[in-house]
């Protein structure tokens, strides 16, 4: 038996190469293990006989055919190595039944030598490895460019993948600040729109009464007129002359009946002011951050918040809400003294977390700032500079979305991460909070959850009692509500602390009427 016969009884029937690790069928035939292992996962029957093997049947490794192989590969002389080899070994012509040993690129397709005699006699022809070896290198060629537009295009789809999650993020942001940009202008209209409405309907009163006095003083005069007409008709009809003339002389003539004065009632002076004022008031849309003078007017006229770069959008004020804003004792309506401005503590603030606007905001982003302080929270978190320890205090936060936690916490809340959560609010004895969900809000203590319904986290306020032992949390937006109250008693001093997910931000509301009572202003050092 030559080379090539021995060669032939080598060869995979799947790839048509000498065997590569041979694994034998329960049926008895030899395939490459790789071959057959991907065979098996589509068609499980011997791609030979066609005998079905049993689902998940064990391939072993046959030894003897793999000693074979390798000892005929070190042999010196021509003998099976791997690498490619011509479609079918053993075919042979379907016309003359002679080995196919060229290849017709005329006709495209394998020939025997008869055929080169007799049908392609004068077709260019080639050896079939020789072809074969042509071949593939071209179809190498367009592997390797259909690789490089793979990797363009896969690069492409995720550079546009990329685009289109900022476009998207973009038009949420732009969608928010723009219904709040509307939603405060609408807000200072209705508010400036029922001011206005107020005004013309107090001058239109003082107008009509104005008209009203100068109505009955003419008709007065007109009485007083008809009266000293009728005396001088009955003195002419007066026959004795000596009644007439004593009379008469008595008889004295009216005064003139003075000059008309008019309501005073003028429309430009009405409009006048109103004008401006919504002038600048649609310059909010475009200015960033509204514009606090115009704003603050608002305020003044309607009982509006200030609507600065940090504070809240301008709403009607409900009487719980100022309330939480006033001391129980009595003070000024234009004082907050229950009210706290309070700063982010930079070196607390885990290295994800950015702090802008002189401490007053923060945002969760995808690329951390710099290396982790030595005192920075290792979990999403960062708490507030100013600490409390005995009276009364409230604050308010506005968010940005969903899945935040506000709460207060003991100094000794743990930097470190444990576990696989990324916050530690009220997971433990020494911390309380409340985690605002997509779908609800949940009261956390001591590792243990209340659950509570859903509400808008919007706009939110704090109100630590620290006399009582409360510490109330509120939902502020669209109207103010308490969501959960703890009862404790406190012992040590307290933090405000916030915890929020990636995309997230969270600014401390300042009001700039907010003062501190007597006695707190070393307690709460930084609050303004």
């Amino acid at each position: 038996m030559d080379a090539q016969e021995v060669e032939d009884k080598l060869t995979c029937a799947i790839c048509l190469e000498v065997y590569r690790d041979p694994a034998t069928l329960p049926c008895g035939h030899n395939f490459c293990g790789a071959c057959i292992r991907d065979w098996g996962r589509s068609e499980k029957a011997c791609p030979e006989c066609r005998e079905p093997f049993p689902d998940g049947a064990p391939l072993r490794r046959n030894m003897a055919l793999s000693g074979v192989i390798e000892v005929l590969r070190a042999a010196p002389g021509p003998g099976p190595a791997p690498g490619p080899r011509p479609p079918a070994p053993a075919a042979r012509c379907p016309r003359h039944g002679r080995p196919l040993e060229l290849f017709c690129r005329t006709e495209g397709r394998c020939v025997c030598s008869a055929c080169t005699v007799r049908e392609c006699r004068l077709h260019e022809r080639a050896l079939l490895d020789a072809e074969r070896r042509e071949r593939e290198a071209q179809l190498r060629a367009m592997l390797e460019v259909t690789q490089q537009q793979t990797t363009q295009a896969e690069s492409q789809l995720q550079e546009l993948q990329q685009r289109s999650s900022q476009i998207q993020r973009s038009a949420c942001t732009l969608a928010s600040v723009v219904s709040g940009k509307f939603s405060c202008l609408l807000q200072a209209l209705e508010m400036r729109q029922a001011v206005a409405l107020k005004d013309i309907e107090v001058a239109k009163t003082q107008a009509l009464t104005q008209a009203l006095d100068e109505e009955q003083r003419l008709q007065g005069r007109l009485e007083a007129l008809a009266r000293h007409d009728r005396r001088i008709r009955d003195l002419l009809e007066q026959l004795d002359d000596r009644t007439f003339l004593q009379e008469s002389q008595l008889l004295a003539p009216l005064g003139p009946p003075g000059p008309l004065t008019p309501p005073q009632w003028d429309e430009d002076q009405q409009l006048g002011g109103l004008k401006e004022l919504l002038s600048q008031l649609s310059g909010l849309l475009l200015d960033k951050g509204g514009h606090p003078r115009v704003l603050a007017e608002a305020a003044d006229l309607g009982h509006v918040e200030a609507a600065g770069p940090l504070a809240t959008v301008p709403s009607p004020v409900c009487p719980l809400r100022r309330k939480l804003w006033q001391s129980k004792e009595t003070q000024p309506m234009s004082v907050c003294t229950d009210y706290r401005n309070l700063t982010f503590d930079p070196d607390s603030a885990n290295h994800y977390l950015h702090l802008s606007r002189q401490d007053q905001q923060v945002k969760h982003h995808r690329k951390p700032r710099g290396p982790a302080g030595p005192d920075s929270f290792q979990l999403w978190q960062v708490q507030c500079a100013q600490s409390f320890q005995a009276g009364r205090h409230y604050w308010e936060v506005r968010t940005s979305n969903h899945s935040v936690t506000l709460g207060v916490t003991y100094p000794e809340l743990m930097r470190h991460k444990l576990g696989p959560q990324t916050d530690n609010i009220g997971r433990g004895s020494s911390s309380w909070g409340l985690c605002i969900q997509e779908d609800g809000a949940q009261a956390w203590h001591n590792g243990e959850a209340q659950r509570l319904p859903g509400v808008s986290g919007k706009l939110l306020g704090v109100d630590l009692d620290l006399a009582s032992g409360c510490l109330t949390f509120y939902s502020l937006d669209p109207e103010t509500q308490p969501l959960h109250t703890f009862h404790a008693v406190f012992t040590r001093p307290l933090y405000p602390v916030f915890w929020l997910l990636e995309g997230r931000t969270l600014t401390l509301c300042h009001r700039p009427e907010a003062k501190l009572p007597p006695g707190l202003q070393e307690d709460a050092s930084g609050l303004s």
